[in-house]
């Protein structure tokens, strides 16, 4: 199971790659330094084999025997399991040793093999290990050649490199130790802000805190504080604007309830005004759904729509459903820009527009889409008779409806001013170049 714990993480992979990088170079070190010590004895072990052959020599009758030079002298060749041994030895004739052999021999040698010198371990008199180093050597007058071996026990070799195994694994093993502390402090010390955000988060989750970035933040973290309490003001704010639905509705709906009573009463019965009360509750509670679910979905990361896309599909219906006027609906713009709105929503909106348009125009309607000033303009015209300057602002009002001849219950332009707001757009009508309405609608990009 993986550790959950951030810092354990860390901490462990730290220690992974330290262990793995100083096992590396203990290694390295070890294995150079430990064949430059066997080298070092290796050569001085050579220069002795070539101090004994140099002083071999074969008698009259075949014996064999050293002579004596100072680098033999200095050395325990006379004194028994010394651990410093030599050798001489020829075909039929009987092999000479340094006394410190006593009565043991040195492995033989395949001459075979070659002149060498060659080295290698084999084991001592006393079972300990030797370094052995041995060449053959041809006499001057080319008779047989002889055998030259010179053997130094290498306990002492073995021990230096014990030495320093146990040093170097000492010492990588306290850097490794202290790299891996040093990674914990700091792993602790770095993600400290982090661990102070998770209570300050807890502290505005409980209320006693209104945001996480009260003060100073490192770089990196910052950020995230500041989109965490911007998160909370916009779910803040939804609640807010649920709460005000709400009681907006409750509002709203006391008139027509109590009137719908009063003409509902047994003594005074009067249904046309009562099912005129019901289409209105209808109408209110309709324009309160939708302003509810557009303030809920305003500024989420998930909205998006196409103002193009969606305009398109709305002049499909509606030019089926104004085939006896012959209405004409153009669309041009930028197809690649999105708005940061619902769909739904900016269906709802155009989609109150565009009727709007074709239901006073004469033959055309037109919608363009645009960048402009940081956000998206889109424009309806119609050539319909327009609507004079005074009227203009009145119409955006809640059931304002300045023919009562035609069919709606003037709430379109409202519930299209409403919804705009609440995605932080603006809402414009202004006369058209053919003469009818124009209406500016701009909505931010995100």
């Amino acid at each position: 199971m993986r550790p959950r714990s951030l810092t354990l993480r860390l901490a462990l992979l730290s220690a992974a790659w330290v262990a793995l990088g100083l096992g590396v170079a203990g290694w390295l070190i070890l294995s150079l330094t430990s064949s430059q010590m066997l080298r070092s004895f290796d050569g001085r072990l050579v220069n002795l084999l070539d101090a004994v052959a140099g002083v071999a020599a074969v008698g009259p009758e075949g014996q064999l025997s050293v002579g004596t030079v100072r680098a033999l002298s200095a050395t325990n060749f006379a004194q028994p399991l010394s651990g410093y041994y030599w050798q001489l030895a020829a075909p039929g004739a009987r092999s000479a040793t340094s006394r410190s052999l006593w009565d043991a021999r040195l492995p033989p040698y395949d001459l075979a093999a070659g002149n060498g010198p060659h080295v290698r371990d084999v084991p001592g008199p006393r079972g300990e290990r030797l370094r052995l180093a041995e060449r053959a050597v041809v006499p001057v007058d080319g008779s047989q050649p002889v055998l030259v071996q010179v053997a130094i026990a290498r306990g002492e070799l073995d021990r230096d490199i014990r030495r320093l195994r146990l040093l170097v694994g000492g010492t990588f093993a306290l850097l490794g130790a202290g790299l891996v502390l040093g990674t914990v402090a700091l792993l602790v010390f770095g993600l400290a802000p982090l661990r102070r955000a998770r209570h300050t988060l807890a502290e505005v989750r409980a209320g006693r805190r209104e945001r996480l970035a009260a003060g100073p933040a490192p770089a990196e973290i910052a950020p995230l504080l500041e989109e965490i309490d911007a998160l909370v003001a916009q779910n803040r704010a939804t609640v807010d604007r649920a709460r005000a639905h709400v009681g907006n509705l409750a509002h709203a709906l006391k008139t027509p309830i109590a009137v719908q009573r009063a003409a509902l009463a047994p003594e005074a019965p009067d249904l046309p005004l009562a099912q005129a009360q019901n289409a209105a509750m209808e109408r209110l509670v309709q324009h309160h759904l939708v302003r509810a679910r557009a303030a809920a979905l305003a500024g989420s990361a998930t909205t998006e729509a196409v103002p193009m896309a969606v305009a398109g599909e709305i002049a499909r219906v509606l030019r089926r459903l104004f085939a006896g006027k012959g209405i004409e609906i153009a669309l041009a713009g930028d197809e690649s820009v999105r708005v940061p709105v619902d769909h739904q929503d900016l269906a709802e909106m155009l989609g109150n527009l565009l009727e709007n348009a074709c239901k006073w125009a004469r033959s055309r309607v037109s919608l363009s889409v645009a960048r402009e000033n940081g956000g998206v303009m889109l424009r309806i015209a119609d050539d319909g008779p327009g609507l004079p300057e005074a009227a203009r602002e009145a119409v955006l009002a809640r059931g304002i409806r300045l023919d009562e001849m035609a069919p709606g219950s003037g709430l379109g332009l409202a519930i299209v001013r409403d919804l705009a707001e609440l995605y932080r757009g603006r809402l414009a009508l202004d006369r058209a170049p053919e003469g009818g309405l124009l209406v500016r609608f701009w909505l931010p990009l995100r």
